[in-house]
């Protein structure tokens, strides 16, 4: 992946608590880095997730994560995380993270997260929000698939 596969990004410090022992932002911190960049990719379309929820009954589960490490990370680095959106489905969004250091172009590390959109009561998978999906579409210049 390269920094111009991505047109939102979200800026971070690694902050001391984040690092482990050998200074390097601890793996498992790689995840909620890109869950924070999922919030602010829905905000910036605009979506507001908690309306929908509460409209609809409806809210997204993870059903998928991974990170891919490249290269370090390290304590009070500047960091920037690019998120897309990969693919849409009928109920699911494919969303895509590249992490670079500040204003580089070698990608330190990859990840990948799959929403599912889901009833909350049925704990069955819901179509997407039209409103999301529309505005998704334009963002990404992709197009649905079932």
């Amino acid at each position: 992946m390269q920094r111009s596969d991505f047109s939102h990004f979200t800026p971070f410090r690694v902050r001391y608590y984040e690092a482990d022992a050998q200074g390097i932002l601890f793996n498992a911190n790689y995840l909620a880095y890109f869950d924070t960049c999922i919030i602010e990719y829905l905000r910036d379309l605009p979506f507001d997730w908690n309306a929908e929820k509460a409209k609809h009954n409806t809210g997204f589960h993870t059903v998928r994560a991974l990170v891919e490490y490249a290269a370090p990370v390290r304590y009070d680095e500047q960091i920037e995380v690019g998120t897309r959106i990969e693919k849409l489905g009928r109920s699911s969004m494919v969303f895509k993270f590249a992490m670079f250091g500040k204003g580089e172009s070698n990608v330190r590390s990859t990840g990948e997260a799959v929403w599912v959109n889901a009833d909350q009561t049925a704990h069955k998978a819901a179509p997407l929000p039209e409103v999301l999906r529309a505005r998704i579409m334009k963002k990404e210049k992709i197009a649905a698939s079932s």
